[in-house]
């Protein structure tokens, strides 16, 4: 690959003596030198290098000049590289290489950007669903211990009251009603009972669980309940099997 370069050179001369007599043309002399030393310290580099080591290059164009032009009396003080000139294809290729460089650069940066912009909104949404399950738990404990608390407050109210009993009764009475009036409303559907009409059974029969719940089977207004346990017969007892079984027995006997 041909370059050109574009170099400068500083020098200053210590005795005139030698730089007179030393040598013919000493200012050509240093020049001449300068390039050929210039040209030996470029073809070890590769062209990368070239434009990466300018410093290094100078350094040692120096250092070289310098040994050979003491017996001139010349000293070199400095010498710059001032533009380094390559050809068009290699021109071209390299922006083409900074260019792809700068774009790989650019998209590593938007990769990283998108990924740490995911990440965020993960975190986000991460948190964002433990929050709102912890809230959820607490909405569930709060109401669990208002509704014990309820149950409980009503518990001691139905016990504790002497009338306690009938006024729950009422109530429930009360909302039966009001359910059946809310469904009409709501719904065209209705699922009604054989006597829709008959609370005070419906009533009956809550109050009978509730009883059972609490360990009393004693029945409510005085009915007897569903199963006949609690019956009353009189003070005469219910009647006896035998004479079903012997009216039965006579029968028979008449019919043969």
């Amino acid at each position: 690959v041909t370059i050109g370069i574009d170099g400068v050179l500083f020098l200053r001369v210590l005795d005139p003596y030698e730089a007179s007599y030393g040598v013919h043309n000493p200012i050509m002399a240093v020049m001449q030198l300068a390039q050929t030393t210039m040209r030996s310290e470029i073809g070890k580099m590769t062209l990368d290098k070239t434009f990466e080591e300018r410093d290094a290059m100078n350094a040692a164009i120096v250092s070289i000049v310098n040994d050979a032009a003491k017996v001139w009396g010349i000293q070199v003080l400095r010498y710059e590289i001032r533009d380094i000139i390559p050809p068009t294809s290699i021109k071209q290729a390299m922006e083409m290489q900074a260019e792809a460089e700068r774009r790989r650069r650019a998209e590593v940066l938007q990769s990283e950007g998108d990924r740490q912009s995911e990440v965020n909104l993960a975190e986000g949404k991460r948190q964002a669903a433990i929050l709102h399950a912890e809230g959820e738990a607490q909405a569930i404990l709060e109401r669990a211990r208002a509704t014990a608390g309820g149950i409980e407050a009503l518990s001691r109210a139905i016990s504790g009251s002497a009338g306690g009993e009938r006024a729950a009764a009422l109530r429930v009475a009360e909302q039966w009603v009001g359910a059946w009036t809310e469904m009409s409303q709501k719904t065209n559907t209705m699922i009604v009972p054989a006597n829709p009409g008959d609370a005070s059974s419906m009533v009956a029969t809550a109050m009978g669980i509730y009883r059972q719940v609490n360990g009393d089977s004693a029945p409510v207004g005085g009915l007897p309940t569903a199963d006949g346990r609690r019956a009353d017969f009189g003070q005469d007892g219910p009647p006896p099997l035998d004479r079903e079984d012997d009216a039965g027995g006579s029968a028979g006997s008449r019919g043969t």
